[in-house]
């Protein structure tokens, strides 16, 4: 291996990737290096039961509303889409008819007005508001944040999308939510794949952009990758590799070395020292700043010190992934399960599981996301059987997961919404808390570090490293769910920060 590059990228989740891609292909000697021994973090997919399970419940929407798929020809390295029709289902603990949401908004609506007749107005005039202000965030994530980039946005969309996003952002999700719609089934689900899903309460101030979710249901296109999530991440690889960049897997890095004011590469655990006058973290900014970074100049000493100060947050998402027998059918719905059925507690019930996450506790009924893949992608079942995903929020880091009943009792919820069958159905399965996210993807205390509030905060953050991607040590740089513009299987912070490196070492 050679130990002398023009960047080292330590983390290979779907932002490091990105970046390590974009800069190989730029002509940078890059080395990716990552401590598991498959790439992708939690945007990958692995064998289980003879199948492919997806570490978290990844359907792909933001990731397709970057330029990254076709600027890396990812379709050239085996990338392909099936798109989500419906995008999902959606229905709440409290009662009432599951409905399904779609792209396309008038069958959305014809949906609605077959089951929920009363908040057909409020759909409509929720997305009158909505709908420019997700086209505008969207847009807006795509290069690296600048009042000069977003002012130059909003007056090329004649402020289309401004108010609302304005508006929207000092106020609560919840609050948002409750000036369109009435029944738990229109207000739950979008606050479980808004602001609960970032494990906030949807009744935080602030949170309002979090509301955004139908509406961006409409202007992207829900997909899943043929062959699982992990399909995205090896094409990253592969077009890395073809670019001709360097990996490493199975490596740790305990230290990033710094000297004389400026960057100077990595160290690994077993003593290898990689020389680099760049190297970019696609991991925990506090791990990068606490525990790697050696000899940090003066000038960074205030950013250290507030990462040190800055105490971890704790995981609040599980996982059952199952192999099935057969396919699951629900009793009430005709909904099969291929795309996502989302089970939302009410907003009450939301606030009260986001209060609950410092003693561990975890609602009766909690916030639920299922799915059987193999229904429209069977390549990733073995022959004859299924795969099952099932997400739960909030489970709290802190809920002692070593002798809890929890997970099982979750699979007794499921089966309760299916016809007779499903618990005898399953072969095997496996259960992912976040006390196995903090041991197995290196996550601390379980919990993967999201830039949240969207192209707003991003000017208000004093944590500048998050959203301008360089850092107060000359030569180090940071990407990932930890900067702008976010969590979930997006990849523009990878490909922003790749813009940043490269407009600093032309």
């Amino acid at each position: 291996m050679t130990h002398d590059y023009d960047v080292v990228v330590v983390g290979a989740g779907h932002n490091g990737l990105v970046t390590a891609a974009y800069l190989a292909r730029a002509g940078r000697r890059t080395l990716l290096i990552e401590a598991r021994a498959i790439v992708g973090g939690t945007a990958a997919s692995e064998s289980f039961g003879g199948g492919v399970v997806n570490v978290c419940n990844c359907d792909h929407l933001t990731f397709r509303t970057t330029p990254v798929a076709d600027e890396l020809d990812l379709a050239a390295h085996g990338l392909r889409y099936i798109d989500l029709e419906p995008a999902q289902v959606n229905r709440a603990w409290t009662g009432g008819p599951a409905w399904r949401s779609y792209h396309d908004v008038e069958r959305t609506v014809d949906e609605l007005t077959v089951r929920y007749p009363a908040e057909v107005d409020g759909y409509r005039r929720f997305l009158a508001a909505a709908r420019p202000a997700a086209q505008l965030i969207l847009e807006a994530a795509n290069e690296p944040p600048s009042m000069i980039g977003l002012t130059r946005l909003g007056l090329r969309r004649r402020l289309a999308g401004v108010p609302t996003v304005l508006r929207w952002s000092r106020r609560s999700a919840a609050d948002v939510m409750r000036s369109y719609f009435r029944h738990d089934a229109l207000l739950g689900p979008a606050m479980v794949t808004g602001p609960f899903v970032w494990g906030v309460s949807p009744e935080a101030e602030g949170s309002g952009l979090g509301a955004l979710g139908y509406a961006m249901r409409h202007v992207g296109r829900l997909g899943r990758p043929i062959g699982g999530s992990g399909a995205l991440t090896e094409a990253l690889r592969d077009a890395f590799e073809a670019a001709g960049g360097d990996l490493v897997l199975g490596a740790t890095v305990t230290a990033i070395r710094s000297a004389e004011g400026r960057v100077r590469g990595v160290t690994l655990v077993d003593g290898t020292e990689i020389d680099a006058p760049v190297v970019v973290s696609a991991c925990d900014p506090r791990r990068t700043f606490v525990e790697w970074l050696d000899h940090a100049p003066s000038a960074a000493a205030r950013m250290v010190r507030r990462w040190r100060d800055t105490q971890p947050e704790d995981g609040y998402e599980s996982k059952i992934d199952a192999i099935l027998s057969e396919a699951p059918r629900l009793r009430d719905h005709d909904h099969d399960l291929g795309a996502t059925l989302t089970i939302a507690p009410s907003l009450a019930d939301m606030d009260g599981a986001a209060g609950l996450l410092s003693s561990g506790g975890v609602l009766e009924r909690p916030a639920m996301l299922i799915n059987v893949p193999s229904v429209l992608d069977p390549t990733v079942a073995p022959a004859g059987r299924h795969v099952f995903s099932l997400e739960v929020l909030l489970t709290p880091y802190r809920h002692d997961w070593s002798s809890s009943r929890e997970p099982e009792r979750w699979l007794d919820l499921v089966a309760e919404l299916c016809e007779p069958g499903f618990q005898q159905s399953i072969v095997e399965h496996r259960v992912m808390t976040p006390d196995v996210y903090e041991r197995d993807f290196h996550l601390p205390r379980g919990h993967a570090t999201s830039f949240r509030g969207g192209p707003l905060a991003a000017f208000r953050t004093k944590e500048s490293e998050l959203t301008r991607y360089e850092t107060a040590v000359p030569g180090v740089y940071l990407t990932g769910a930890a900067t702008f513009p976010g969590a979930g299987i997006w990849g523009a912070s990878g490909r922003n920060c790749a813009t940043v490196v490269l407009s600093h070492t032309d």
